[in-house]
């Protein structure tokens, strides 16, 4: 049966955690999916970036440690970025003397949705806007393609240790931001993907029909050019776009619908018909 949350109490304590201690924890994070399994995820690699700083605040009480590890030994699946402000969070509650169980019940509250809003930004909308514009970039031989996106990743990769910070700052007043204002996060950042993949599809995915007919006036005109073009631009492209997305959805693997797209374009092009 699933715990109910306790209310969240703040009291009086001096602080234990460092900012250095934060900035340890934020870059031990990068080892969060160091021993990812499918039992429990990334609890090894969670438990491993809070452990320091926990030691810090149970220094005087060894069972209560043991009690607060052995918690988040449990499963977590969440965001490797916003991982830094999750636990930021639980270091203020636990340094203030709550109850572990309350800080776990707040853990599991806020990985599934911090992992929503970090996918939603970071890889379904930021990271995809910046290949589709520095792989343009790369093709036409400028230089700053590739170290535009390596200068965008190493950013993503610092927001850990600030985030570390704010989490920790916040408190349990992040819990309530978070709660109230998920879903419009993650609806924004799905539109902006949307938008952007949907003009990348009509920029990189290639696809026209070769066959052509006679006019009136005995002119050869495009299928392709004067027909389908004229009633939807970019129709066939954004049509394997979505076949392949159905396929994915359907559990299809992907390297069998990559063999399929090359088989049938070579057929394509042996018939005279793409």
């Amino acid at each position: 049966m699933k715990k109910e949350s306790k209310k969240v109490v703040a009291k009086e304590t001096k602080r234990v955690v460092t900012d250095a201690d934060l900035n340890k924890m934020a870059f031990r994070t990068l080892l969060n999916q160091a021993c990812f399994n499918y039992e429990r995820m990334q609890n090894i690699g969670f438990t491993a970036a809070l452990a320091p700083a926990t030691k810090k605040i149970y220094a005087d009480d060894p069972k209560q440690l043991a009690v607060v590890l052995d918690d988040n030994l449990e499963f977590i699946n969440t965001h490797n970025v916003l991982l830094a402000f999750l636990i930021g969070l639980m270091l203020s509650l636990y340094e203030k003397g709550e109850d572990p169980e309350t800080v776990r019940n707040i853990k599991v509250a806020l990985f599934g949705p911090l992992a929503g809003i970090g996918d939603a930004i970071f890889w379904f909308t930021l990271m995809p806007i910046m290949s589709g514009i520095c792989a343009s970039l790369a093709e036409d031989g400028n230089i700053l393609g590739p170290i535009l996106y390596a200068i965008v990743f190493f950013c993503v990769f610092l927001l850990r240790f600030p985030l570390a910070h704010i989490g920790y700052t916040m408190g349990t007043k992040a819990f309530e931001v978070i709660e109230k204002d998920t879903k419009k996060i993650n609806n924004a950042a799905t539109i902006v993907g949307v938008t952007i993949l949907g003009g990348l599809v009509s920029s990189y995915v290639a696809l026209s029909l070769i066959p052509t007919y006679k006019d009136a006036n005995g002119l050869e005109v495009s299928i392709q050019t004067q027909f389908i073009d004229h009633i939807i631009p970019h129709f066939l492209p954004a049509l394997v776009t979505g076949i392949v997305y159905f396929l994915l959805k359907k559990k299809v693997n992907p390297t069998v619908i990559i063999i399929w797209i090359i088989l049938l374009s070579i057929l394509g092009s042996l018939i005279g018909l793409v």
